[in-house]
């Protein structure tokens, strides 16, 4: 008999996207409400039980990506960044794939073990649209799961690739997002300095660390400052 583990995952999403309806769906009653420490923006976390596996779910702001210019996205990328749960879900309106994407491919930029819930997908077939799930997993890298949260469709599914992640020992790929030769070599160098500092780039992927200073990431640039005294 298989002892009970413990697993965190985080729920992440743009607004509207069914996050919260994917949350209820997989604690139900037992969840509870916060805030995040230091501020007031609310805090969602529950668990669920799932093939002798305690799962904790933390429900992250609604964002419509990571960089830093509001404070939900300052607490999602925290804590992604600084926790690291053993796997992200990013919630993706089916419907509107293109926006939604953008969050996903920043997540991947992050080195996250990510699985995308594809959500509302009668809505996106009712507007004529065909998602090749299989494809889109390919070109990601990572799962894939169909859903419909509003019917409770998929969320066995989805347990089943977030348990099947945490037991597997292969780490998540580094997706690699190509900028072009000029930035390329800007960002081979900025990675290769953070590289040299062990802490840092154990605490943070050093190639994002790199794209975000050439970005002015506020957040970043404050932390290494910090971390130069």
């Amino acid at each position: 008999m298989r002892m009970a583990k413990e697993i965190t995952i985080a729920l992440a999403g743009n607004p509207n996207s069914g996050k919260t309806t994917v949350f209820n769906n997989l604690t139900g009653a037992r969840q509870h409400v916060g805030n995040w420490p230091g501020v007031t923006v609310e805090k969602k976390e529950g668990t669920c039980r799932y093939q002798g596996y305690t799962i904790k779910v933390v429900d992250l702001p609604g964002v419509y990506s990571l960089t830093a210019y509001s404070i939900d996205e300052i607490i999602a990328r925290n804590f992604i960044v600084e926790e690291k749960p053993d796997a992200v879900v990013d919630i993706v309106d089916a419907s509107n794939v293109e926006r939604n994407l953008y969050l996903a491919i920043q997540l991947l930029e992050m080195g996250t073990p990510l699985i995308i819930a594809l959500n509302m997908m009668d809505q996106a077939e009712s507007r004529g649209h065909q998602i090749d799930v299989s494809q889109l997993s390919y070109l990601l890298g990572v799962p894939v799961v169909p859903m419909e949260a509003n019917r409770s469709r998929g969320t066995q599914a989805l347990l089943q690739e977030i348990v099947k992640m945490a037991d597997s020992a292969v780490q998540p790929g580094r997706f690699r997002l190509d900028y072009g030769r000029e930035l390329e070599e800007e960002i081979a160098k900025l990675q290769e300095l953070i590289s040299e500092d062990r802490e840092l780039s154990r605490r943070y992927p050093p190639r994002w660390l790199a794209i975000k200073l050439l970005e002015g990431d506020e957040e970043v640039v404050k932390t290494l400052r910090v971390k130069q005294g």
